[in-house]
């Protein structure tokens, strides 16, 4: 078999039509060997070739029980190391393009976590009193750095349940990288604002005094995600006013006013499901990623459903978006060659502390 490397370069100029039929040639010469794993963010030019779909959560524990060899996985940075974490030493992930990262995981780094730890330790004993929380969306690293202090991870889908977990280990929880998912769970928790003060990791303390830390339950890493910081009220208000007996449906990664005011709010799967649950002709605002909203717009038409995007400005999430034909068909003809790139390994000592954190996760969801 060949084992040489075939380069981008090849498949740059390729137009769109002509990828679809070499993945699906690739795909049928690799059988049972291959598996392709894509996120509800894909756009529909990849989404299309995904053998199991799904939010992070159900992608998640779908790695464990996969036979294929090859992982490949259409989402971004860490949802590949996600994969690589949970699925058998013999497995291969790859990521089509290495740049699909997440704006809102780069939020926050392991140099930051690492100080705003020492910072707070300074005011209370950290590992007696904190549960740190990372959302799914961030790096090995970070999810290591829970495992080791006794945190866990979380995603939108079960961010209640893990909270809840969290308060019975300790009396704090510090939640990152997202404020928007930790401040909306822990309102529905009946947790007072004021006592979920945003922690800016870029000032000493902080920017907090000493009395708003230890009368803080929650603190809220200063991140948020890209696309769903655009979603405002105002939109929410003009479709009301159009669709008087329209629904509102939110993602919790979109701002809390926005949650607030919405009708549902609950992950991607909760969003597809509510949706595609409901009666015929029935309308719906919808407070999350595009492609996921355009798919569904165009599956619930016969149904007579209105699906329309929350924000007038036309947007999808950008690193997600990165990952396209061309890609997708350069990372499978490789490995038909026998030789995969882009092939994503945590390394050990840190997978075994994030497999830690995610154990966790799993076991209390």
């Amino acid at each position: 078999m060949n084992t040489t490397t075939i380069k981008f370069d090849a498949f740059e100029t390729l137009k769109n039509d002509d990828c679809q039929q070499r993945i699906i040639e690739a795909k049928e010469t690799l059988g049972e060997q291959v598996v392709i794993l894509g996120h509800h963010y894909q756009n529909e030019t990849v989404y299309r070739h995904a053998d199991l779909t799904g939010d992070s959560l159900k992608l998640s524990k779908y790695v464990s029980s996969l036979d294929a060899k090859y992982i490949v996985f259409l989402g971004v940075h860490f949802m590949a190391e996600v994969s690589n974490i949970l699925s058998r030493p013999e497995q291969i992930t790859v990521l089509p393009d290495l740049s699909a990262g997440c704006s809102m995981a780069d939020m926050a780094n392991l140099t930051k976590v690492e100080r705003t730890f020492r910072e707070l330790s300074k005011v209370i004993d950290f590992d007696k009193s904190i549960t740190p929380i990372t959302y799914i969306n961030s790096a090995a690293d970070l999810k290591a750095f829970c495992g080791d202090h006794g945190g866990v991870v979380c995603t939108s889908t079960n961010a209640p349940t893990i909270l809840d977990w969290a308060f019975k280990q300790k009396e704090k929880v510090l939640f990152f990288p997202d404020q928007n998912l930790g401040r909306w769970t822990g309102h529905k928790m009946n947790i007072p604002l004021e006592e979920m003060p945003i922690w800016d990791p870029d000032l000493p303390l902080g920017g907090l005094d000493m009395e708003t830390i230890k009368k803080a339950k929650v603190l809220l890493w200063k991140g948020h995600c890209a696309v769903h910081q655009m979603f405002r009220t105002e939109h929410i208000d003009l479709f009301r006013k159009a669709h008087p007996d329209g629904n509102v449906i939110s993602h919790p990664e979109s701002p809390f006013e926005v949650c607030l005011n919405s009708d549902f709010v609950g992950s991607t799967e909760f969003i597809l499901n509510t949706i595609k649950d409901s009666k015929e002709n029935t309308k719906w605002l919808v407070g999350t990623e595009l492609n996921l909203v355009n798919r569904l717009a165009n599956e619930m038409k016969p149904e007579g459903k209105l699906v329309q995007f929350m924000s007038h400005v036309v947007c999808e999430c950008s690193t997600m978006a990165r990952i396209d034909p061309q890609h997708l068909a350069w990372t499978l003809e490789n490995i038909l060659n026998n030789n995969p790139v882009n092939i994503i390994k945590v390394p050990k000592s840190e997978s075994l502390s994030a497999k830690l954190a995610l154990d966790r996760m799993l076991e209390i969801s």
